[in-house]
């Protein structure tokens, strides 16, 4: 195959999650439906390699999640962290409920060893499901090797039709508020952005406008991605923390200073092709996946990502009561932890753009639903599932 080839195959699986996901109106999201065509591809006539060889190697796509990761830092302020404290102590509530109900009744009906490789790939990303596969690998456990890598795959499955749903419901409530003039904070964080974007800048603002190019704006990206980087190893000693994690925090700084500005990938124009390129590197994940493989291990695999399910409604839904936050966004908080970034982004997006036309009115939406969803993401895929997955793969 050859690479444009491989590359206008892998665009149109995109397109047609796209596609359905505006018919449908988000109730069934495009990560759902291009992670089917990407499965069903690779189980037929894709080649294993398809993403590599459109020309999208891993290496790419990690440069583009520092890019995207620290401009997703431009959309919050630091006032706007500390002001997250609930999604936080939610998202954590979530994790708590996935281990109480995996531990509790998932390992006497599963075994106690498989809910132990299975809780932190189904928290977390990447990192956690490698750390518990490469576990299982060690102590002899073939079968929970490949359990750990299933699961990371196909926990989306179940979290992105999920999450459409309840924010779909969540927008709804917030729309009829904004329109009813009761969605206050939401106006005045709108109108009070609006007055301090022209001089955003702070650090050039001298710098002619002409200056500002393209390029600049992406050099700028990068640098703060680097640092980010660069503390995260010099902190790896004493303490390991994800550069991903400070892209975010750095993001959120250098734009509160004036060294970046808003949405400064989309300003460079750069945005939509690396979303494109986080979104195969993703679905790159399901070649694990064989027909055979989720056979052998699909009672197991339904039953932990129900259970963990179940688990992480019912606390969420008891720190929401308490914290006095909708079941709904409390529960969608919960389900970043299946997924994570970009997909946290994309359905929010998507759910958004699918309820109103009203510029002002996906603005308010935005600003109430997306922070807690970035966030919440960062807390349990980046976080929380490595720490996790470091304490129990010591268990196997």
């Amino acid at each position: 195959m050859s690479q444009m080839l491989a590359f206008v195959i892998v665009v149109f699986a995109l397109l047609v999650g796209d596609f359905v996901a505006v018919r449908t109106k988000a109730w069934i999201p495009s990560m759902f439906v291009t992670g089917i065509i990407f499965l069903i591809g690779y189980w037929t006539f894709f080649p294993k390699e398809i993403v590599a060889l459109s020309g999208v190697p891993s290496v790419v796509a990690v440069m583009m999640m520092y890019l995207l990761i620290t401009n997703m830092g431009t959309l919050l302020s630091l006032k706007e962290l500390k002001n997250q404290w609930k999604t936080i102590v939610i998202a954590l509530s979530g994790i708590i409920g996935i281990i109480v109900a995996l531990l509790g009744i998932g390992s006497l009906i599963f075994g106690l060893q498989t809910m132990i490789v299975a809780i932190p790939p189904l928290v977390g990303g990447v990192v956690s499901a490698l750390i518990m596969s490469e576990g299982a690998t060690a102590a002899g456990l073939t079968t929970l090797s490949v359990f750990a890598i299933v699961i990371y795959v196909m926990q989306g499955f179940a979290g992105y039709p999920l999450t459409a749903l309840v924010l779909k419901k969540e927008g709804k409530r917030l729309l009829k508020e904004y329109r009813k003039g009761d969605l206050k904070a939401a106006q005045a964080e709108i109108a009070a952005t609006a007055e301090v974007q022209p001089a955003e800048l702070k650090l050039f603002k001298n710098l002619p406008a002409k200056y500002n190019t393209d390029f600049f704006k992406l050099f700028r990206l990068a640098l703060v991605g680097f640092l980010a980087y660069q503390v995260s190893v010099w902190l790896a000693p004493i303490v390991s923390i994800s550069p991903f994690v400070l892209c975010l925090l750095f993001g959120v700084i250098a734009t509160s200073v004036g060294f970046l500005e808003k949405h400064a990938l989309q300003k460079a124009n750069g945005f939509g092709i690396a979303i494109l390129v986080l979104m195969l590197f993703i679905f790159d994940g399901l070649k694990q996946a064989t027909p055979g493989m989720l056979l052998s291990i699909i009672v197991p695999l339904i039953g932990t990502i129900v259970l963990g399910v179940i688990g992480m409604y019912i606390f969420s839904f008891i720190a929401g009561k308490l914290l006095k936050v909708s079941k709904e966004m409390a529960f969608a908080v919960s389900l970043t932890a299946l997924y994570g970034f970009p997909a946290d982004y994309i359905i929010t997006n998507e759910v958004i753009n699918s309820l109103t036309e009203d510029e002002k009115e996906r603005e308010a939406l935005t600003s109430h639903m997306l922070p807690p969803m970035l966030v919440g993401g960062f807390v349990t895929v980046t976080i929380v599932s490595v720490i996790l997955a470091g304490i129990f793969v010591g268990f196997l």
